[in-house]
């Protein structure tokens, strides 16, 4: 019955912050800690993390960024269970944070995020976020923020250009073009 929940929180947390004005979703099944601050590493694919993570170049309390796999930059917001799945295979799964544009499954372990929205492909704050910045994953105040100040936020706004498209024709780039944000369902028929 409503009145008498089995858990005192659900397993999902929806997240804001300047890093996700439009929302995030964060899976804290089972995790010990529910908040992480710490340095950002920032990597413009899934392969591109994996790589980082399989060599070796991650150490406890890194923020790892995963952008441009959202809905318009995947296209499509992939899964990101190889990068979850490698982060445990280094013994890391209680000691990093993860946030992404892309998209996790029940199968995801760890102090991650995403649906971050907006995503990167369209300028969201996940595109200004650079190699170092302090990001602050909280769980239970329901957060997801940088530590940049509103006008160095702006500086690299100013500064920031789209990725080139990584699909120019065929279905993926027609979906590119028409898809919503993730926080309105990544449909595209609105």
């Amino acid at each position: 019955p409503w009145g008498r929940p089995m858990y005192r929180q659900g397993h999902l947390a929806v997240l804001r912050g300047n890093l996700a004005p439009e929302g995030a979703v964060a899976k804290i099944t089972g995790i010990k800690s529910h908040r992480i601050t710490g340095p950002a590493r920032v990597y413009d694919s899934e392969e591109a993390c994996l790589e980082a993570v399989m060599a070796g170049r991650i150490r406890p309390g890194d923020v790892l960024v995963i952008r441009y796999e959202g809905p318009r930059g995947g296209p499509g917001m992939r899964e990101m269970l190889a990068p979850t799945s490698a982060i445990i295979g280094a013994g890391l799964g209680e000691s990093v944070g993860l946030i992404t544009d892309g998209r996790f499954s029940g199968g995801t372990y760890g102090l991650v995020v995403g649906h971050v929205a907006p995503e990167a492909a369209v300028g969201g704050a996940i595109a200004l976020v650079e190699e170092g910045d302090l990001v602050t994953i909280d769980a239970e105040q329901r957060l997801l923020e940088v530590d940049v100040c509103q006008d160095e936020m702006a500086r690299r706004r100013e500064a920031w250009a789209p990725p080139p498209a990584r699909y120019t024709a065929g279905v993926l780039f027609k979906y590119a073009r028409q898809v919503s944000s993730a926080s309105l369902g990544a449909i595209t028929d609105g």
